[in-house]
């Protein structure tokens, strides 16, 4: 478990494996333990495959826009398996990895990034709330969501996934004072990937750390190496576990550009993209399994081979055409639609007609 739970965080990021997969002896950190580590590995392994997958098919246009993840699964894999099956999940649009891992259908994950139904999937079979695709709104969602059912008698806790820009944005400091003052179980996981888009931690944080800024809000504050998975899932099952709010800000990097519309050569460098590659979590787990005899050739092919079969799924689901309802525009919206959209759906009722 975490040490202690001061609202400082530490100057150094918490881990348990070093970037060539050696462990770190005098981590505060506990272990987890052999199979989990082989399940994160695992899930990892058919995570990245899902995320390639989905790029090569927003280039064949099959997807209107696709946000990689590559190179922040240890973020998203060691977050969503620290959750209990009570637990809810509140992701944002880079968050697909996620969602695949706490059991969401591919296809149906990637409906909104089709360009079909905002939200593909049904929130209470898996308990993950929708996508957020404007910045940090979803951390009001997950607090007042927390605070609700606590009220309810319920043993509830929200992990909220946003990225290092979303910490900009007003929405997110409202949503930590109220975990604050009303002590909501939301763990805030800032996956600090070093660019809002274009825009570099320089240009628009002053404080030492993003985990810092939960000092102001009475909020215990973590910061740990979100290319370590191991490390990831100890500090966001013990924040589970804990209770009340806990920000933790993982260190990681987008391996890809922001999405298939951005050109990242025009604000990093390619060295700095070979340093962090040098830093891979994927190939960090493994490395540790392997050299402790639990990661087996036969192991190894097999999970290669599930997430190959994975992938030949979300190929086959999202090269098959649908036809969608123009009608079904004005469904979903409200209870009750208001006059002007009923003006409208009979509008285009007439037209289509």
């Amino acid at each position: 478990m975490v040490p202690t739970r001061e609202l400082l965080p530490t100057a150094e990021p918490l881990s348990l494996l070093r970037k060539d997969g050696s462990p770190v002896e005098d981590s505060p950190l506990a272990m987890p333990d052999d199979d989990v580590l082989l399940e994160l590995h695992r899930r990892m392994v058919v995570g990245r495959r899902f995320d390639t997958q989905a790029t090569a098919l927003t280039k064949q246009g099959r997807l209107a826009v696709y946000p990689s993840s590559r190179g922040q699964e240890a973020c998203e894999v060691g977050a969503v398996l620290a959750l209990r099956e009570q637990d809810w999940l509140f992701p944002t649009y880079r968050d697909c990895v996620a969602l695949v891992t706490r059991g969401v259908d591919s296809a149906e994950t990637l409906t909104l990034l089709q360009g079909g139904w905002h939200l593909g999937y049904d929130p209470y079979v898996h308990r993950v709330g929708p996508q957020c695709t404007p910045l940090a709104t979803n951390t009001l969602h997950a607090v007042g969501f927390a605070h609700a059912a606590r009220l309810k008698g319920e043993d509830t806790a929200a992990l909220v996934l946003v990225g290092d820009g979303a910490t900009s944005e007003g929405d997110t400091h409202e949503a930590l004072n109220f975990a604050g003052v009303w002590k909501a179980p939301v763990v805030f996981l800032v996956q600090n990937n070093g660019y809002a888009i274009s825009v570099p931690m320089s240009k628009q944080n002053a404080a030492p750390s993003l985990a810092h800024k939960g000092i102001g809000y009475g909020v215990p504050s973590v910061l740990v190496d979100g290319n370590d998975v191991a490390a990831v899932y100890a500090v966001v099952k013990e924040a589970v576990e804990a209770g009340g709010p806990t920000l933790i800000e993982a260190l990681t990097y987008r391996i890809e550009a922001h999405t298939n519309a951005d050109d990242a050569t025009r604000y990093r460098t390619s060295d700095e993209v070979a340093a962090w590659l040098d830093r891979d979590p994927v190939d960090r787990i493994e490395a540790y399994l392997t050299a402790r005899g639990l990661l087996t050739p036969e192991r190894r092919a097999a999970v290669a081979a599930e997430a190959e079969e994975f992938a030949a799924g979300v190929r086959a689901a999202l090269n098959t055409d649908h036809e969608h309802d123009p009608m079904s525009l004005f469904e979903h919206v409200y209870a009750t639609p208001t006059r002007h959209l009923r003006e409208q759906a009979a509008l285009l009722a007439e037209e289509l007609a």
